[in-house]
């Protein structure tokens, strides 16, 4: 039994070249691999170039591309025509090739690389290994991962062959890898134009999922490749169940809005949307404001705070039904406060790069993709323009504070806020005026003050209905983006009840 050899990550390697061995394989292996295995490792190997008869060149551009190579991983065992032609041209077939590539994504993704370090971290012999080893599963088993080291070795040590499930198992494997490394490089040079004719992208497994939106349904979460940073990067989950597909939506909805604030805030999230949001001058206090908003939707929520979680807050947060708390840190008593919950899952965020900006927004809809920008932009005051009244300070900042709520609240989207703290949130709404209605009746439900709050509306109101529901309440300013044919209508409404109305020019749908 043969097996050609070629990694450039040495994990693991050691051992199971040394078990091969032991089982009587004879090793072949390529430049660098080939050192390691004699001068490391201390095994005999038969070196690539002593079959081809062609010395390495081009600077190792090109060692493995050779049919005494191509050949032995290709030929079919059962098949006449191919075991005849390695007999006359006497090559020896593996039984096994261990390849894995030149870490493109790691050297391309690092800040500042130049444009000839990238390309030359492009693997071509790899690639083209693992391939002609995977089409020709049946005779010869593809390596790309050494977690299946050990367990090939098992196999071996049992049965004297690898099954034909496993072979079967391998060869996906590979053919997952040579993808996902072509569309990284593809996704690298496509990255000059915003939205390439041909968008290739490739997702990593990060974890199996507790279960999918429903207990029937089964769910995964995968990262994108080369991303530098995603929803589970450099997060620790320090207790509780293992994660749904639900906890991370609402994870990822909360994460995102929680980037809104420098000061400290607190986030609470339920079904994707925001059912509390406060920001103060400490965590604790931005948490009570945020609960209070809706204590009741609260229930089973997803809470994320930008400040660590003091000593006195964990005991406090103890105290309510959370499925996922998330934080940049916790103080020991807390901890143990929180651990005492057996369901809640507690995770600590070690990520202080912040979201790359370049993401793209993906929804997939029936038979395709649909790909636009992330709505990044993190809004202020500059360019909003006051179309009706006077706004003082404080009102400029409740204003610019539900207007960024605002843009993370399912559309139609209107939100309700007071003292930099939510009181009325109504999203998913087919009508705007049912969603000032039902933001209302939010702040109404549970005893918030609308008199001087101040209502955001993500896209521009069509008549004055909607806003005459709110001035009627006592809301005395007023944040959208404008441009309706009747906007003159709404200003005058506006003006009318002696409130304020400001324009900011854009609009924030979120479907």
């Amino acid at each position: 039994m043969r097996a050609l050899i070629s990694v450039y990550d040495k994990t693991g390697l050691g051992e199971f070249a040394r078990g091969l061995s032991e089982l009587g394989w004879q090793l072949v292996a390529s430049g660098g691999t080939a050192d390691y295995l004699e001068h490391e490792v201390g095994l005999d190997v038969d070196r690539v170039e002593e079959l081809t008869g062609v010395a390495e060149m081009l600077g190792g551009r090109v060692k493995t591309l050779h049919p005494r190579i191509h050949a032995a991983i290709l030929a079919r065992r059962d098949h006449a025509d191919d075991v005849s032609t390695l007999e006359e041209q006497e090559i020896e077939p593996f039984d096994l090739v261990c390849v894995n590539l030149y870490p493109f994504s790691e050297v391309a993704g690092r800040y500042g690389v130049r444009e000839e370090e990238a390309v030359e971290m492009i693997d071509v012999g790899g690639p083209s290994m693992l391939r002609g080893a995977a089409k020709n599963f049946a005779h010869c088993a593809p390596v790309c991962r050494p977690a299946r080291y050990a367990g090939i070795l098992a196999e071996l040590r049992a049965a004297g062959a690898l099954s034909v499930g496993t072979r079967r198992a391998l060869a996906t494997e590979a053919f997952a890898t040579t993808a996902s490394y072509e569309t990284a490089i593809a996704r690298w040079f496509g990255d000059i134009e915003a939205f390439p004719e041909t968008l290739v992208m490739a997702f990593e497994k990060v974890t199996d999922l507790r279960y999918g939106e429903n207990p029937h349904q089964r769910g995964a979460y995968y990262s994108e490749q080369g991303a530098r940073v995603h929803l589970l990067s450099r997060v620790e989950q320090l207790h509780g169940k293992e994660l749904s597909l639900i906890n991370l939506l609402d994870l990822s909805a909360a994460r995102l809005m929680l980037r809104e604030f420098a000061l400290p805030a607190c986030v609470i999230v339920k079904h994707a949307n925001p059912c509390g949001v406060a920001v103060a001058g400490t965590i604790e206090e931005a948490y009570e404001r945020a609960l209070a908003s809706d204590p009741v939707s609260a229930f089973g929520m997803v809470c994320a705070v930008n400040r660590p979680i003091s000593d006195g807050l964990g005991e406090a947060l103890a105290e309510r039904f959370i499925d996922v708390l998330f934080a940049p840190e916790y103080g020991d008593r807390a901890l143990e406060a929180l651990r005492r919950k057996e369901a809640i899952r507690i995770l600590r965020d070690g990520e202080r790069r912040g979201f790359p900006r370049g993401e793209r927004d993906v929804k997939r809809v029936l038979g395709g993709l649909l790909v636009q920008d992330r709505d990044w932009d993190v809004d202020d005051r500059e360019g909003m323009e006051a179309a009706c009244g006077s706004p003082t300070e404080e009102m400029w900042g409740d204003l610019v504070f539900a207007w960024r709520v605002c843009k993370h609240v399912g559309s139609n989207a209107i939100v309700i806020a007071k003292d930099l703290a939510t009181i009325g949130i109504g999203g998913g709404q087919t009508s705007r005026v049912d969603a000032v209605k039902l933001a209302l009746d939010k702040a109404c439900e549970h005893g918030h003050d609308v008199g001087g709050a101040v209502l955001a509306s993500d896209a521009f109101f069509p008549f004055p209905d909607g806003p005459q529901a709110a001035l009627d309440s006592g809301v005395s300013a007023i944040i959208q983006p404008g441009g309706s044919k009747r906007d003159a209508d709404v200003i005058a409404a506006v003006r009318a009840a002696g409130a304020t109305m400001v324009l900011t020019g854009r609009r924030h749908f979120r479907h």
